[in-house]
């Protein structure tokens, strides 16, 4: 791509900001950058930060007796830790980034290269929804806040990874399904292998579907030197796809066995497998839309797999 195409696509449709959101519209005027810094206008990242926090509570649950339901306590705070903690790696990473960002089409309207929030500000900011999510933390008990802050580290670096590495989206699986270990210690005592089997099948859920995401920046990412799997795989990326979502089902499948979860997991797991294949057989990588509706469409496979350890839970 040249140079002059990316001032070209600087508009609301190559932009990752929605003007048009109720929720924005709804804020003062002085609060709206910090919501589009957090990324409050655009949910699908806090689902699949929350989905495997919920996934590790489930699975944690089962073989709990005297809970006919995971703690909807601890759901409502894993709710509300993801939001805020999504922020706040959201702005970290802007943060980091602001010197791409500023030449990505899809990017350049962010607060920061826009200008609308100071990097200070972004500093005092990430910090407040930090410790926001440090309060919520402690509502839990010790392993799991020690597990909980373990992820800090990956958080931190996973901005750099694009720099140095062609795999920055297993970085990212890697920091995003934390919470399936953080939602396990919360019901169990230990790390324990079904906690760390399905963790791996959460990693490459999102190598998959991160790669899927990649893909809607791939020309302005070669342009400007940044790496990604989409730029690593191109065109075999379907292909990829096949051993990125086969391994995740067989992974979450095996999690399943490993805690002898009730029959009705199986059928309810098969239809996440089936949502995999249709985004394999239609996504098209080529085209940014499209790659950003079935990366979304990821949202209703983490609901799935929730709601498969749930009947799995309940039938044992």
């Amino acid at each position: 791509m040249r140079h002059g195409h990316m001032s070209e696509r600087r508009d609301a449709e190559a932009s990752d900001i929605v003007h048009d959101s109720a929720l924005l519209q709804g804020l003062p005027a002085f609060l709206r950058p910090y919501a589009r810094l957090a990324r409050m206008d655009r949910a699908i990242g806090t689902w699949l930060l929350l989905l495997p926090c919920w996934w590790g509570l489930a699975l944690g649950w089962i073989g709990h007796p005297a809970l006919p339901f995971p703690s909807g306590w601890y759901i409502i705070l894993f709710a509300v830790g993801a939001l805020v903690m999504r922020g706040a790696g959201c702005t970290w990473n802007d943060i980091s980034d602001r010197k791409f960002d500023a030449q990505v089409a899809r990017t350049a309207t962010r607060p920061i290269p826009a200008g609308e929030v100071s990097v200070a500000m972004a500093l005092v900011f990430a910090v407040g929804l930090s410790l926001t999510g440090l309060a919520v933390l402690l509502q839990f008990n010790m392993p799991t806040i020690y597990v909980g802050i373990a992820s800090l580290a990956l958080v931190a670096l996973y901005p750099f990874m694009k720099r140095i590495t062609y795999w920055p989206q297993a970085w990212l699986g890697l920091t995003f399904n934390w919470g399936i270990l953080v939602g396990w210690s919360s019901m169990q005592v230990g790390l324990h292998t079904p906690a760390l089997v399905l963790y791996a099948a959460g990693f490459f859920w999102t190598l998959g579907y991160d790669t899927i995401y990649a893909h809607q920046d791939k020309e302005d990412d070669a342009l400007i030197g940044v790496k990604s799997t989409a730029l690593r795989l191109g065109d075999s990326t379907p292909r990829w796809l096949w051993v990125f979502y086969g391994l995740t089902v067989l992974l979450i499948g095996i999690a399943g066995w490993l805690v002898d979860i009730g029959w009705a997991f199986w059928p309810v797991l098969a239809l996440g497998a089936a949502h995999l294949v249709r985004q394999i057989l239609r996504v098209r990588i080529d085209d940014p839309q499209d790659c950003l509706t079935h990366f979304q469409s990821n949202r209703d496979f983490g609901f799935i797999v929730f709601f498969a350890l749930l009947a799995g839970g309940w039938s044992q």
